[in-house]
């Protein structure tokens, strides 16, 4: 079907996986062996690492730089590029991560998460350099991510549409249960910080006043749900339907969330399977990074809802602001 594939890139997903298979069991293990709770330091974004931030880091990273399928890493946890170790085979991909997502919320089992995206490399043969990470969404071979809650699922794209696998203890393997998922264009949920409510422009307040019933003009209703990690709530209204917010506000003006490691992965993930990402006006694949741990903000999910919070800030806001 493809003659061209060398199966470089279906080796680098099961080396993710392999990880994936060892950061589910850790975390399930947490609280018995002692890594539950503060590392003591904290990461590039100046933010207090959790020990299992490092377990999963560290876990990644050793699974994926000796495999001989990567030019170069990056995580959310580390300020500068990773390069494949010493006498490691350099492969033709460049894999961004965020190694657990919604840490903050480890130490009370709530489900948490690990993100990823995948870049062909553009810069020539030897080890890779910041040039093959700093590439717009758009270009991503592959994105996914994995929850590790009630059950541990993968949810990955390679372009093809998002396919998602439940990882069965029992063997040690993720077997396939949506070969196809597809998110519903409009949805019943939203998913936002509302504590942040009064440092947002008018225009989110808008958007949120609507989605509350409060706009008097008899719309339906949403309801709100909001867990905290940013993965479980992605995954929850990609299956049912709905859309997540994380704006900008007056105390983060270029938004929170990191557009290489988060935004950008789920993005695409998002666009597979029918609905849309942007950063309130622009498409979010279609951002061109500049830094390494560059922040956006971030609307996701159902399409026609993402495309009625565009079109609320555009009203309420302005095009330019």
């Amino acid at each position: 079907m493809y003659p061209e594939a060398t199966g470089e890139l279906t080796n680098l997903l099961y080396d993710i996986a392999l990880a994936a298979k060892i950061i589910s069991g850790e975390v399930r293990r947490a609280g018995l062996i002692d890594i539950l709770g503060e590392f003591g330091r904290t990461n590039v974004q100046g933010e207090a690492q959790q020990k299992l931030d490092v377990v999963a880091n560290e876990t990644i990273k050793q699974a994926v730089g000796h495999a001989g399928r990567v030019c170069v890493m990056a995580s959310e946890e580390d300020d500068a590029p990773i390069p494949v170790p010493e006498g490691a085979h350099i492969g033709k991909y460049a894999l961004l991560f965020d190694p657990l997502d919604g840490s903050s919320n480890i130490d009370v089992n709530v489900s948490i998460g690990t993100i990823f995206s995948v870049h062909r490399r553009v810069t020539a043969d030897g080890l890779g350099t910041l040039e093959d990470l700093l590439q717009p969404g758009r270009k991503q071979v592959a994105a996914g991510y994995v929850i590790y809650g009630s059950s541990t699922v993968l949810v990955y794209s390679v372009g093809d549409g998002v396919h998602c696998f439940t990882l069965e203890p029992t063997i040690g393997e993720f077997l396939l249960h949506d070969a196809d998922a597809k998110t519903p264009p409009t949805g019943k949920y939203y998913s936002v910080n509302e504590s942040n409510y009064m440092r947002w422009t008018d225009g989110y307040r808008t958007v949120v006043d609507r989605f509350k019933g409060l706009d008097g003009d008899g719309n339906e209703k949403k309801n709100a749900r909001y867990i905290g990690s940013l993965v479980a709530d992605f995954h929850r209204n990609l299956l049912t339907g709905g859309v997540f917010m994380y704006p900008a506000d007056s105390k983060s003006p270029n938004g929170k969330l990191r557009l290489l490691y988060e935004a950008a992965p789920l993005a695409f993930i998002a666009e597979q399977a029918g609905g849309a990402a942007s950063d309130g006006r622009r498409r979010i694949l279609d951002v061109d990074p500049t830094e390494l741990h560059q922040r956006t903000p971030l609307v996701i999910g159902s399409r026609d809802d993402v495309g009625l919070v565009a079109k609320i800030l555009t009203e309420v806001d302005g095009a330019g602001e």
